[in-house]
């Protein structure tokens, strides 16, 4: 039976069942934990405002607190062929264990506003998971800068050689870029930090629902004020997020980019081990970048879902509707693909090997053409125009001579990375994060012993 159902012999057509349901049944098995969090918290504000009695109020506790504990935690958890999703699912188990006490969870909710919680709570946790894993890779990153910073390479423009680079300059650089990304997510961060719990389908409840009470339990920094609003996020909250992570995502896709073309016997710059790159079942001379690839389609795959998710809502007017199910899809499984993507480039990074000696190539000579310009500009007094047709003539005539003692000294120069400098604004940005909330709020709802104070109805937790 259908929470929703009102006729005990009702039958809903499977057919119309299993399409409208598609995936959730499997897609909500990431929201498991977080919908009995919202569900403890909210079970505690109806005990403060006396719709749940002390002896319902422990026993609801107690068996939510179980279900967390021992089966989602364990893995234990499923739900059930024919349960339509999983806040139906931890409604239906409470309901078979402990009778009608189990129906009263849903008083002053909505599956509305229920998902939306799931996702924040779910969203709020994986982001914490991936700005610790951004900045493992960025402390990478700007190690192997350190470590290789005094190895020349060729910059290029338009795929042509350009001027001097560096490994030091060309790792640091994507150490940087993580940092803008970052901020980005705080953005994003902020905006999913707002408790729409209370908003029920949309337009609130006659309910005296204490919505502060709940922001407060559930560790959010504000409310979602407006309950027609706060259901006017959805759609809205996974774009911006999505939005987020395809920043990240587009710096690991360039910088896999540069890699399979720096790896390839053209450019020859770099060097994996190759039990770590793969060959050709009729080439034997090959050693191709798969795991560089296959890391740039994700990553692109991964920056086309804010357009998806634009294209879906866009055209909805405020309220709930169930297009918002196929974003749910898309949406969930992409911090799970992003994760991945981060490990498995810090892991191929743990094995770069870089070469040495390439700028020794007669063919970058014309590297140091700019060079050469300033050298004349400096010494000889020329103006930078004049010495730049000076050099452009003896480069078309054939007797350009390189000068290769380059000198570097100004900020983020090949002689001046101000990797210091890098790193104190990334920690910077991940203070703002603020993410000890997400582990207070675990510790508060399923670990604590929980009483109410006597005048003030307030939970107190010991």
């Amino acid at each position: 039976m259908k929470i929703w159902e009102k006729k005990t012999n009702f039958r809903f057509n499977k057919e119309i069942e299993s399409f409208t349901s598609s995936q959730d049944s499997k897609i909500d098995l990431f929201l498991a934990p977080h919908d009995v969090m919202g569900t403890i918290a909210h079970v505690i504000m109806l005990k403060s405002i006396g719709l749940l009695n002390q002896k319902d109020f422990r026993i609801l506790i107690q068996e939510l607190r179980n279900i967390y504990v021992y089966e989602i935690l364990k893995n234990n958890f499923k739900i059930d062929e024919g349960i339509e999703d999983i806040h139906s699912q931890i409604e239906f188990l409470l309901s078979n264990r402990l009778g009608e006490v189990g129906k009263k969870i849903h008083s002053g909710r909505s599956r509305n506003d229920q998902i939306l919680v799931d996702l924040k709570l779910f969203v709020r946790t994986e982001i914490k998971e991936i700005v610790d894993i951004t900045y493992s890779f960025f402390d990478l990153l700007l190690k192997l800068s350190e470590k290789h910073k005094n190895i020349l390479m060729p910059g290029y423009t338009h795929y042509q050689i350009a001027m001097p680079s560096s490994f030091g300059l060309w790792f640091a650089a994507y150490a940087e870029s993580l940092i803008d990304d970052l901020l980005l997510m705080r953005t994003a961060y902020c905006i999913v930090n707002k408790n729409p719990l209370g908003s029920a389908a949309g337009y609130g409840s006659s309910l005296p629902l204490n919505r502060k009470m709940t922001t407060d339990l559930l560790g959010f920094e504000n409310l979602n004020y407006n309950v027609i609003y706060a259901q006017m996020g959805r759609g809205k909250m996974e774009r911006i997020v999505s939005e987020s992570i395809s920043s990240l995502a587009r710096t690991l896709s360039k910088m896999s980019q540069d890699i399979c073309l720096y790896l390839s016997q053209n450019f020859n710059f770099i060097s994996f081990p190759d039990h770590l790159t793969t060959g050709s079942s009729i080439m034997p001379h090959k050693k191709n970048p798969d795991v560089f690839e296959i890391i740039r389609a994700k990553c692109n795959r991964i920056t086309s879902l804010p357009n998806e998710i634009s294209l879906i809502s866009s055209n909805l007017c405020s309220g709930y509707h169930r297009d918002f199910q196929i974003i749910k899809e898309r949406f969930l499984p992409i911090f799970e693909e992003i994760k991945k993507c981060f490990f498995m480039f810090q892991y191929m990074l743990n094995h770069i090997t870089v070469k040495k000696d390439i700028i020794q190539d007669e063919k970058y000579q014309y590297l140091f053409s700019v060079e050469v310009v300033n050298k004349l500009v400096v010494e000889k007094g020329y103006s930078f125009r004049e010495a730049y047709q000076k050099v452009g003539l003896d480069i078309q005539n054939g007797c350009f001579k390189p000068f290769t003692n380059s000198c570097y000294s100004h900020e983020g120069s090949i002689g001046n990375l101000c990797n210091t400098q890098i790193r104190k604004l990334m920690q910077d940005v991940i203070k703002k994060f603020n993410f000890d909330q997400i582990d207070q709020v675990i510790k508060r709802l399923i670990y604590s012993k929980i009483y109410f104070d006597e005048t003030s109805k307030n939970p107190i937790f010991v």
